[in-house]
């Protein structure tokens, strides 16, 4: 069996994402890691080469800036990264550059793989998703937050990356046959420094909306307010070991005050039911699971 990694990076040191954590934490299930590098306007180039492996595999693009619907240039992105990787390869692991695997995770991935290689029904591997946000402290736990997705998908290229790039689908616009397991995906794209998130913040919105949405929406400050959030809770496990220096290094503040929450009552009874039957009304599903 062989794996192949992918991921698309695009100024990683000016909006602090933690790629290289990402790739890392999943490199051991890897043969190969294939990274689109987009160009960038700090040395984004130069953290990817530095990864210390002979796994990883570059491709250098240029992104299409007037793209600002949707998102779209980020499944553009995904697909030129998906296509490099070699017809030999048996699965594709996409993580985004601001996800992490627990390392505890990687043996149960690999044999979940190893399992539904050859099952000709199953297009891709379902993983849950864990969303900290304002520190490394809080993952939220409201309805606004997506719980699965898919992350492992076959070598097959009728397969597409969809809309922004968060999940896939068939070239027909099918839905992917889907086999869930029992791994997370440590999503960490809400927790930077308030400044790093807001110019993050800033930039990424250019990618769905014109300069008009950008002025009505966007707020033209220095730092970005966690503080607008309906309910987090605490984070009581472990982070993946990749992510430790990040942990360790972080350096502002944030404390969430368990009387702010702001979940009406109607959600409140909607997260009683997800919470005690598994099934979340009206969830967003871009698969079909078998």
């Amino acid at each position: 069996m062989k794996v192949t990694g992918f991921t698309i990076i695009r100024n990683a040191i000016k909006y602090d994402y933690p790629v290289v954590e990402a790739i890392t934490s999943i490199l051991p299930v890897c043969d190969e890691f294939v990274v689109a590098v987009g160009n960038s306007e700090d040395e984004t180039l130069q953290l990817i080469k530095n990864i210390n492996s002979p796994k990883i595999k570059i491709i250098e693009t240029v992104w299409d800036d007037s793209l600002r619907q949707g998102g779209k240039v980020l499944a553009i992105e995904t697909n030129k990264a998906f296509d490099a990787i070699s017809a030999d390869t048996d699965w594709c692991f996409y993580i985004q550059s601001d996800e992490c695997v627990h390392e505890k995770h990687l043996a149960g991935i690999k044999e979940a793989m190893q399992q539904y290689k050859d099952d000709q029904y199953v297009d891709g591997l379902l993983f849950n998703y864990v969303h900290f946000y304002g520190t490394y402290n809080y993952v939220g736990n409201s309805r606004r937050w997506y719980r699965k997705e898919i992350r492992i998908i076959k070598n097959n290229k009728s397969i597409r990356s969809y809309k922004d790039a968060q999940g896939f689908r068939k070239t027909d616009n099918s839905k992917l046959n889907v086999k869930p397991i029992n791994a997370e995906i440590y999503h960490y794209g809400w927790v930077k420094s308030p400044k790093a998130q807001q110019a993050k913040q800033e930039n990424f919105h250019k990618m769905w909306h014109d300069d008009e949405w950008m002025k009505k929406n966007i707020a033209e400050v220095e730092e970005f307010d966690y503080s607008q959030i309906d309910s987090l809770e605490e984070f009581k496990e472990t982070h993946p070991q990749v992510m430790q220096t990040r942990v360790n290094a972080a350096n502002w503040n944030f404390k969430f005050d368990k009387s702010q929450i702001k979940i009406s009552a109607k959600d409140k009874f909607l997260l009683f039911i997800e919470r005690t039957t598994g099934w979340k009304a009206g969830e967003y599903r871009n698969y079909k699971i078998l």
